[in-house]
C-alpha cells in the first residue's frame, strides 16, 4: 500500500469514487439553500441533472400537496416543515400513516412507476420545498442510480413506518401514542413549540378530540409540555420519551438505515 493511501486511511477521511464528490452547500435554481436530505446525499453529477427543474415552493399549514386517488403531478422534497399521510374513509373520517419532513420525499407512487398516489398528503407544519415534475423525475430516475436507490431505500422505510404507526394506533394507550406523535414531529422541525390543535391531533391519531384533551393534560401535569390554545410546547423531551411507547424508538432504529448509508 503507498503512503499516500496509508495516510488517508488512517486520517478517517473516505474516498470517494470517481463521479461520487457530493458539494458541502446546495442551493436551487433561485440560490437558496437545499436543506433535503435525499438531495443532499446524491452525487453531485447527479443533482445537477435535476437542479434546473427544481421549483421552489412555500407550503403553508393545511397545503393539500397530493389528494387521495388523483394523478401525482410533482414530488416534493421538503426543506422545512412537515407533511402528515393521511387515509381517509367514505364517513369522512381520518387517521395519519405517516409523516415526511426534510428527511424524505413526497410523491413515493414515482418509485415504482405509478402515476396515482392511494392517500391524501397536506402540510400539517408549514415550510418551503423544491418541487419537480414527475415525469421529468421518472426521466432522470433512468440515469441517476444513486438517487434511484437511495429513493428506493426510503420507499422501504416509510413502509416501516406505516407498519409501525398502524400497531401503535391499535395497541397503545392515548397519552403513549400523543408523545410519540410530538417526538416524532420535533425531529423533523427542529422547535421546541408545534402550532397545533386538539381537534388536528384527534384527526391525527385517530380518536376523538376529548380523548386528546386527557392525554395532554397528563403530560402537561407531568411536566413534560405545555399545552395552550393552538399550540404545544415540548418542556422536557428526556421525559416524554420516557412517556412514548415503543414504537418512537423502533422507528428510530429502521429510520438509523439513513439516506446514503
Amino acid at each position: 500500500m503507498s503512503k499516500a493511501c496509508e495516510s488517508l486511511q488512517g486520517s478517517g477521511v473516505e474516498r470517494k469514487p470517481k463521479g461520487k464528490e457530493r458539494s458541502s452547500n446546495r442551493t436551487d435554481s433561485t440560490g437558496r439553500t437545499v436543506q433535503n436530505s435525499i438531495l443532499n446525499s446524491i452525487p453531485d453529477s447527479e443533482y445537477n441533472l435535476l437542479r434546473k427543474h427544481l421549483e421552489p415552493v412555500d407550503l403553508p399549514q393545511r397545503h393539500i400537496l397530493h389528494e387521495a386517488g388523483a394523478k401525482v403531478e410533482f414530488a416534493y422534497f421538503l426543506n422545512d416543515g412537515m407533511a402528515s399521510v393521511v387515509v381517509l374513509t367514505s364517513d369522512g373520517r381520518s387517521v395519519e400513516v405517516a409523516i415526511i419532513g426534510r428527511e424524505g420525499i413526497v410523491g413515493t407512487p414515482l418509485a415504482v412507476g405509478l402515476s396515482q398516489g392511494p392517500h391524501r398528503i397536506v402540510m400539517q407544519v408549514a415550510g418551503n420545498a423544491v418541487r419537480i415534475k414527475s415525469a421529468v423525475l421518472r426521466e432522470a430516475l433512468h440515469t441517476a442510480a444513486d438517487l434511484r436507490l437511495i429513493w428506493q431505500r426510503y420507499v422501504l422505510i416509510q413502509g416501516l413506518q406505516v407498519a409501525q404507526i398502524a400497531a401503535c394506533n391499535r395497541l397503545h394507550e392515548i397519552e403513549q401514542r400523543l408523545a410519540r406523535w410530538l417526538l416524532m414531529c420535533q425531529d423533523r422541525v427542529d422547535a421546541e413549540t408545534l402550532l397545533v390543535t386538539h381537534e388536528f391531533l384527534a384527526q391525527m391519531l385517530g380518536t376523538g378530540r376529548p380523548s386528546v384533551s386527557l392525554a395532554a393534560g397528563i403530560l402537561q401535569r407531568g411536566g413534560l409540555i405545555e399545552n395552550v390554545r393552538g399550540a404545544v410546547t415540548i418542556l422536557d423531551r428526556p421525559g416524554l420519551e420516557a412517556a412514548s411507547c415503543e414504537c418512537y424508538f423502533a422507528m428510530q432504529r429502521f429510520g438509523a438505515v439513513s439516506i446514503g448509508q
